[in-house]
């Protein structure tokens, strides 16, 4: 797994708990047959969901029933847009 993508990676989620919930489930569809939605052969299956995900080919939703006590930066980004919205 390269070093760079996941730190990449991290950034852009912000928890590492849901990160590691999002490669793995996107690297077990991989290895269960799933197409990649990128088109780079060479790569790993870690590899390719770590790039799908920073290329936005995908996205994801926290469904459980306390996602919205966890915080990541999806979830950040939302809230500072809304507190923007709401002084104008």
């Amino acid at each position: 797994m390269n070093a760079e993508l996941v730190d990449e990676a991290g950034e852009l989620i912000g928890n590492p708990n849901v990160l590691v919930n999002i490669i793995s489930t996107r690297v077990r569809q991989l290895n269960q047959g799933d197409r990649p939605l990128l088109d780079a052969p060479l790569l790993g299956a870690a590899d390719m969901a770590l790039s799908e995900l920073l290329e936005d080919k995908m996205d994801y939703e926290l469904t459980d029933s306390i996602s919205n006590e966890i915080l990541t930066a999806k979830f950040i980004v939302k809230g500072k847009k809304k507190a923007k919205r709401a002084k104008k």
